[in-house]
């Protein structure tokens, strides 16, 4: 079965599956291992079982009635009869049975689908926040080398006479307050590889590799198209659409079932001779065939079946309707966040690139005359916030890339 499910998994592959090559091999791990996707799977698989069970014909009846006494007939003493029979429903009732059942398991086909589609993004966002917090520990690191170079400045201008311990003082206070926030992260990274190392069901994924820079995802189609997709490819709403057709094909299976279902039977006996001169006497084998009808006459048990059909489709109906009303709310707000960090990014960048610069100015300035190292140490944590939080709006545009796939039907691998 695993064979079967990585092959299924391999046909619904992008074409750029190797286009990020870092992500790649945690999906692939992901989709051979993770357990709610394998018993999503063996439950569709269960689905199909169904098929066979719904369009077969009741088990045949076969009944053997031995006489202790046995009965004199005028053409010998009865010993035993057999009597086998078979039960045919009423015309369609087997079709329509089958048409729920494939209709089943089209629904659990999707549910299949989505929760795939659901493992993919968890696992994408999982990465992308391992991905931010390596990231913040590298930017905090090399943010105390410097503070420790300026802190080194700072300390031989005092030493000389050219600079206030002040100073000395507050690049300590920065330092402290990075050595801190370093400490947390790397505390923070346990939890992350455990939620990552629970998508991907195994513990042996060894050192996770990261780009440099991470890329960046973008949406091919507009708000417009996005929002038409959700209700056309949703794998929920697919599933919901496949348990409203089982309904209306249970509404039909049980008006049939009360239409009147026929048995075809035949009854051999087995005689043997009595005393006296008869026509065939001990002749056996008489077999007998048997037509019988057996009559649904308590019609509100049909009739409630009929109903409870009815009202389950009604309320599948009104639940895809509450559910598309749903998505499409969640789309509104991601594709929202969609454009936020687009922008951020752009914005980020632009102010990372502009503090660095007046950081060097004031650097340089210090370094001349000495003065404006509290702006200097200023500048400095402003820089580091603002590449923090470029590396963040990296990972959160393409999350909310990631989640727009999953809504709309269009998760792909990469």
């Amino acid at each position: 079965m695993k064979t079967i499910l990585i092959f299924l998994l391999l046909l619904w592959m992008n074409a750029s599956l190797f286009a990020q090559k870092e992500l790649a091999p945690y999906l692939k791990t992901a989709s051979e291992n993770n357990a709610a996707l394998r018993s999503a799977f063996s439950d569709y698989k269960a689905s199909l079982e169904m098929l066979p069970q719904a369009k077969a014909l009741p088990d045949p009846q076969l009944m053997f009635q031995y006489f202790t006494t046995p009965l004199l007939l005028e053409m010998g003493q009865q010993r035993f009869n057999l009597d086998a029979s078979q039960a045919f429903p009423w015309f369609g009732k087997l079709k329509a049975q089958e048409q729920v059942a494939a209709e089943m398991a089209k629904a659990k086909y999707e549910s299949f689908i989505n929760e795939r589609n659901k493992l993919f993004y968890q696992v994408k966002n999982a990465y992308f926040n391992l991905y931010v917090q390596h990231k913040s520990v590298i930017i905090i690191a090399e943010n105390l080398r410097l503070l420790q170079s300026f802190r080194e400045l700072a300390k031989i201008r005092f030493e000389v006479g050219k600079g206030s311990f002040v100073n000395v003082l507050r690049a300590d206070i920065e330092i402290a307050e990075l050595e801190n926030k370093l400490a947390y992260l790397n505390d923070t990274e346990w939890p992350l590889l455990a939620e990552f190392q629970k998508l991907l069901n195994t513990k042996n994924i060894g050192k996770i590799q990261f780009p440099e820079i991470l890329w960046k995802d973008s949406l091919i189609d507009n708000k417009i198209i996005l929002l038409d997709s959700i209700t056309a490819n949703n794998p929920s709403l697919k599933r919901m659409d496949n348990e409203i057709a089982s309904w209306e094909k249970q509404m039909e299976v049980a008006k049939k079932m009360g239409y009147p279902s026929f048995l075809l039977g035949v009854q051999y006996m087995n005689m043997s001779k009595r005393s006296g001169e008869f026509p065939n006497n001990g002749k056996d084998m008489y077999l007998f065939p048997e037509l019988g009808v057996m009559i649904p006459l308590y019609r509100k048990k049909y009739s409630a079946m009929v109903n409870e059909a009815k009202y389950k489709s009604e309320a599948a109906t009104y639940q895809k309707i509450d559910m598309t009303n749903e998505l499409i709310s969640e789309m509104e707000m991601n594709y929202r966040d969609y454009s936020n960090a687009q922008r951020s990014v752009v914005l980020y960048a632009r102010l990372f690139n502009l503090s660095k610069n007046a950081k060097e100015l004031l650097l340089s300035s210090f370094s001349a005359a000495g003065t404006d190292f509290e702006e200097v140490l200023r500048m400095q944590k402003q820089e580091l916030m603002y590449a923090l939080t470029l590396e963040e709006t990296r990972g959160m545009l393409n999350t909310s890339v990631a989640y727009i796939n999953y809504l709309t039907g269009s998760e792909k691998l990469m």
